[in-house]
C-alpha cells in the first residue's frame, strides 16, 4: 500500500470535479467471449462462476486505477484487491457472501472458493468487509444487459466508495463461441472509460491464456 500525495496526484482535478457531483457512480456493460474459460474449467472440473471471478480479479489488479481508494483525505494505491462474491448452497434460495484472499493460480483459487463457500454458515463475515474488496454477483438465469447496485447514500463517506462491482448473467452459445454480458459499476472519481477498456483487455488476456 502506498499513499499518494494529493498535491502531486495527476488525477486530483478529475477527483475534485466528480466530488462535487451527488452521484459519481456509473455502469458499463460489455460482451465478453468466455469460450476458452468454459473449456478450461470443464476440462479441470472447476466452477465456471469461480473461474470468471478469478479472471476478473486478476484483471482488476492489473489496472492500477482500480486499486485506488481514499483514506483520511489522501489517495492510496492498494497492493491488491480481493474478491467478495455472492453464492448459493445446493438447494438454497437465500444467498450468502464469501470473501477470500486473491490467489494467482486459477485451480487453487477455485478450490479455496469452494471450500470457503461450503464451510460458511452465516450470511456474511462483516469483519472481512473493507475498501480493498471487489464485489461480484451473478444472475445465471438471464442474459444480463445491465445491472446497478444498492448503495447507502445517506452518509458523507458513501461518495468515497471505491469498490468495483462486477456482475454477469448466463452465457450464450453462438457459432461454437460462448459469451456473456459483464456489468461493471465504478466511481468516476477514480476510474474512467480508458481504465474500463484496459480491464476488458486484461480480462480477455487471462481467459485466452488458459490452456485446457
Amino acid at each position: 500500500m502506498r499513499t499518494i500525495p494529493i498535491e502531486s496526484w495527476e488525477r486530483r482535478g478529475i477527483y475534485e470535479y466528480y466530488s462535487r457531483i451527488s452521484n459519481p457512480f456509473y455502469m458499463v456493460t460489455f460482451r465478453q467471449d468466455v469460450t476458452n474459460l468454459y473449456r478450461y474449467v470443464k476440462a479441470h472440473g472447476l466452477s465456471f462462476y469461480q473461474g470468471l471471478i478469478w479472471a476478473c480479479t486478476q484483471a482488476v489488479n492489473d489496472v492500477s486505477a482500480f486499486r485506488i481508494t481514499m483514506r483520511e483525505g489522501s489517495p492510496v494505491l492498494l497492493d491488491r484487491r480481493d474478491p467478495s462474491f455472492t453464492d448459493l448452497k445446493p438447494g438454497a434460495e437465500q444467498f450468502h457472501i464469501v470473501t477470500m484472499d486473491n490467489i494467482a493460480e486459477i485451480d487453487a483459487f477455485c478450490r479455496e472458493a469452494t471450500r470457503l463457500s461450503r464451510e460458511q454458515e452465516g450470511f456474511i463475515d462483516e469483519e472481512k468487509e473493507g475498501d480493498t474488496l471487489i464485489y461480484f454477483t451473478c444472475l445465471p438465469w438471464i442474459d444480463l444487459t445491465a445491472l446497478t447496485n444498492e448503495r447507502d447514500m445517506s452518509t458523507p463517506e458513501a461518495l468515497a466508495d471505491s469498490i468495483p462491482r462486477i456482475a454477469w448473467g448466463k452465457f450464450i452459445r453462438e457459432n461454437e463461441r460462448i459469451s456473456l454480458g459483464i456489468s461493471l459499476e465504478v466511481n468516476h472519481r477514480f476510474i474512467d472509460g480508458l481504465h474500463i477498456g484496459r480491464f476488458a483487455q486484461k480480462l480477455t488476456e487471462y481467459i485466452d491464456g488458459l490452456e485446457a
